[in-house]
């Protein structure tokens, strides 16, 4: 006979397993802190809605039936499910962890906070998979950070989204890279040296409005002479070896090539407010244990990064 179309409440579900278990009905109800009669009449009830006996008497005790044995391993199942519900877990091991997390960022963080981020990870989560995403592939972060594909996204927005739980990282002052060879001399570049030269600059992925280095430079001075564009800021630095361009970007960014290439850092020749670096995430994960151990992973390679001695600052409300 077929299972009953009429609900069964999760306390039936508890008996009839302590009862499979038990193999007694005095027992179970001894487990469960029950009456033996309230027990009785859940077994009652539950022979009604499966259309078996469940439990039969063998000699001085009871055995399961046939569809009983069957049903130990889906009730102990279920009553997993039900125990995930109502008492979720109270911590994470990363150590254990095998999911896969997903972060949104620009690839101009690749070359700082990208590598801290993975040593970090995988000290702390060597079975778990990171993998980073571009901030506007698939649609957006925001709808990436929406539908669960994008657990954390980071970035330097002057307006970052209010509807998004956003924390502060670091903040980074721009400053101007160029060759070592090129024709404005180390110290010289001023503001009429930097609005009359050839300007490099990158486009945002989905190139379309104003790049956030553009924001913060429209009220500070002249406009910049951009003569090149490209897709992608890994590409930025080793055309500027070739080149007599000047690149207005991050002290972090420029630091980390000028260390690697024949380049040079010069102050920006004129008055910019400083890019603050954010993580941002949903609703939909805020109090995520998994994802609090993630946000918190990060601000910790960052403060690390800026040399910045100071405990992680607390998730946004």
């Amino acid at each position: 006979m077929t299972m009953s179309k009429e609900i069964i409440d999760s306390h039936l579900i508890r008996v009839l397993h302590t009862l499979l278990e038990q193999g007694s009905v005095s027992r179970a109800a001894n487990v469960l802190g029950q009456t033996q009669p309230a027990i009785s009449v859940a077994l009652r009830r539950l022979r009604e809605l499966t259309g078996d006996p469940l439990m039969v008497r063998s000699g001085s005790h009871m055995v399961p039936t046939a569809r009983g044995l069957a049903l130990m391993a889906p009730v102990a199942r279920v009553l997993s499910g039900i125990d995930e519900i109502l008492h979720p877990a109270q911590s994470f091991d990363p150590g254990v962890a095998i999911q896969t997390f997903r972060i949104a960022s620009p690839d101009y963080l690749d070359v700082f906070f990208v590598p801290a981020i993975v040593e970090r990870f995988q000290a702390a989560a060597p079975n778990a998979k990171l993998e980073f995403t571009h901030l506007l592939a698939d649609g957006g972060y925001e709808r990436g950070l929406e539908s669960g594909f994008v657990d954390l996204a980071i970035g330097n927005w002057q307006t970052p989204p209010d509807h998004l739980h956003l924390q502060p990282l670091c903040d980074d002052r721009l400053v101007c890279l160029m060759r070592e060879g090129h024709p404005v001399r180390p110290g010289r570049l001023d503001q009429e040296a930097y609005a009359h030269a050839g300007h490099l600059a990158v486009t945002t992925h989905s190139g379309s409005g104003p790049g956030t280095i553009d924001i913060a430079l429209q009220k500070a001075g002249p406009r910049r002479n951009i003569v090149i564009t490209l897709p992608y800021f890994g590409i930025a630095p080793y055309v500027l070896v070739k080149s007599d361009l000047i690149f207005t970007t991050t002290m972090s960014f420029a630091r980390h090539y000028a260390e690697l290439l024949p380049l040079r850092v010069e102050s920006l020749p004129i008055a910019a407010p400083p890019l603050r670096y954010y993580q941002l995430w949903h609703e939909r994960t805020h109090r995520a244990l998994e994802s609090k151990w993630l946000r918190a992973l990060v601000t910790q390679a960052v403060g690390e990064l800026t040399g910045a001695a100071r405990q992680s600052m607390p998730d946004a409300a």
